[in-house]
């Protein structure tokens, strides 16, 4: 059979990007792209890289792989109560990559910045004789002196966090490849919910102006709860005191806690949840909790802000409760 005869890399961009940029991003044509803050605002910027049997199988459906890059970067603008304005984007594809595999793979990037209003803008496509391998970098804009900081949190707020815990982390033993005993006892839809829930993270960028109004303190769950909050009390120079009871749990997940119930740590430590975790006043945490609820994504409250630094008290069931393993690392 004969070889695939490829288009080079101006044909690539013009037929596979060029479609979904934005005004920002001139056609495609230029060296860099141009975002114009409007008047009052400032730019918030946020980047991730994406590594192939890292972040995700080599042999994911390529529309999912581009809607995670994408969207794990508008889950970083949604927690600083940003509004997004516009990506670029940075592909290195290995040599055995198809047109039908980048036409897949920029259907499913095009489909979620249309939706969520973030055009791309500029970028790089490369080869790489190593994994696939990508990174955007996704700007957002925020009134000037706005944007919901890590650094935020008060002795005696609240601490809530969006959606469901433990689901990407659960999801990705769901998905992956020779999975555990436990995933064989899931009905198919709780398997499918949990998978799903790896592959396509949900920004919850419908909470940005609430978050922007209300929130103290902010960050996305990416690593961990356990270990973000970590993160975000660090930054804040106060403690804490958690009811792991109180952590939101999706019906799936807690069908596979049933199943096996060490896979509870691993739903407060594993990562890849891709909610809002923040900090809020007694006087402003119902706002936040009314506005998940007009966005159909319940904000849950699931301990309070304490005063000594670095002090965190878990407990479960009453009693206290500590982890080894915190978040997951690369290091």
């Amino acid at each position: 059979m004969a070889a695939e005869t490829r288009p080079g890399e101006f044909d690539l961009i013009a037929r596979y990007f060029q479609p979904m940029a934005g005004a920002g991003g001139l056609g495609l044509r230029d060296d860099a792209g141009l975002l114009r803050p409007a008047r009052g605002y400032e730019l918030v910027v946020t980047v991730d890289a994406l590594v192939a049997g890292v972040h995700f199988f080599a042999d994911d459906p390529p529309g999912s792989i581009a809607r995670k890059a994408l969207a794990v970067n508008l889950s970083d603008l949604a927690a600083k109560g940003a509004r997004p304005d516009g990506f670029v984007l940075s592909l290195a594809l290995p040599r055995d990559w198809t047109q039908a595999w980048l036409a897949e793979f920029a259907n499913g990037l095009a489909a979620l910045a249309e939706q969520t209003h973030c055009p791309l803008i500029g970028g790089d496509t490369v080869m790489t004789p190593g994994p696939l391998t990508l990174s955007i970098t996704a700007f957002g804009s925020v009134p000037a002196g706005r944007m919901v900081l890590r650094s935020g949190a008060k002795p005696g707020d609240l601490i809530l966090v969006s959606g469901s815990i433990g689901d990407g982390a659960l999801g990705l033993l769901a998905h992956g490849r020779n999975p555990p005993a436990w995933v064989g006892t899931l009905a198919e839809a709780d398997r499918a919910a949990l998978a799903d829930r790896f592959l396509h993270p949900r920004p919850r960028l419908a909470l940005a102006p609430a978050l922007q109004a209300h929130a103290s303190a902010a960050m996305d769950v990416s690593d961990g709860l356990v270990g973000d909050l970590d993160k975000l009390l660090a930054a804040s120079a106060v403690g804490a005191e958690i009811d792991l009871d109180a952590v939101p749990l999706s019906a799936a997940a807690r069908a596979a806690v049933m199943a096996d119930p060490a896979l509870m740590e691993l739903a407060w430590t594993g990562g890849d949840d891709y909610e809002i975790l923040c900090t809020a006043s007694e006087t402003e945490y119902s706002a936040l909790v009314a506005a998940g609820g007009e966005h159909d994504t319940p904000m849950t409250v699931i301990g309070r802000v304490t005063s000594q630094p670095g002090a965190v008290q878990f407990r479960e069931k009453g009693k206290a409760r500590s982890f080894a393993r915190r978040s997951f690392t690369h290091f």
